[in-house]
């Protein structure tokens, strides 16, 4: 695959997935924080609290599995590495 599709497609996907997260915790934090019936138009000072800490929780978790992750794939490439050198 020529090196600059390669790279369009991976920020194309970038942009896909940070998305889609954009779009779950928009929702899981919406649904603990809110209640259906609006009683009011503007957010209750609860409620803003509720959606900060949501968030913050939300980013930091996903944070913390994208470096994890990270290190796993680095391992696993490790690993197939010494094996290929160990076969061949």
């Amino acid at each position: 695959m020529d090196p600059m599709k390669a790279q369009q497609l991976a920020a194309e996907l970038e942009v896909e997935m940070m998305a889609d997260m954009y779009n779950r915790m928009t929702n899981a934090c919406h649904r603990k924080c809110v209640p259906p019936h609006y009683k009011e138009a503007e957010l209750t000072k609860g409620e803003s609290v509720c959606l900060d800490r949501c968030v913050a929780k939300y980013l930091d978790l996903h944070e913390r599995l994208g470096r994890k992750l990270t290190e796993l794939s680095v391992q696993d490439e490790e690993m197939l590495r010494k094996g290929a050198v160990g076969s061949g």
